[in-house]
């Protein structure tokens, strides 16, 4: 493993922390002003949108653990990324313990100094 892997996947392991914090402060840096995700309840353009999309999320699941695994990066250069990688949750949802898992890919490019997501594509 090179050290621009290592280094994606540091960013990749801090980007799944920041969420388990469940404080979009901590999340925002990480996401470029610009991105697009998509969920399986929609799609959302721009912090602002993605904010909210991950807000309620986050007050949805209390006690939300959420894990990424099984990362692969099939494209990594000096500027662009992209991985591909399996994760799962727990948490308590209205008041019941529920779980699940899925498929995740992510769109990284390298501005400023700094890795930022540009797209993140999430499905069950």
């Amino acid at each position: 493993m090179n050290s621009l892997t290592e280094q994606l996947n540091a960013f990749l392991k801090n980007y799944e922390r920041a969420n388990n914090s469940h404080i979009w402060a901590h999340v925002a840096p990480m996401i470029a002003p610009e991105a697009t995700y998509w969920f399986t309840d929609g799609s959302y353009r721009g912090r602002e949108e993605i904010q909210s999309a991950v807000e309620t999320t986050f007050n949805r699941i209390q006690d939300e653990v959420y894990e990424i695994h099984d990362v692969s990066w099939p494209v990594v250069n000096e500027t662009t990324a992209v991985c591909t990688y399996s994760f799962s949750w727990k948490g308590t949802v209205d008041g019941i313990r529920q779980s699940g898992h899925g498929r995740g890919t992510n769109v990284l490019q390298y501005n400023n100094g700094h890795w930022l997501i540009v797209h993140e594509h999430l499905s069950n």
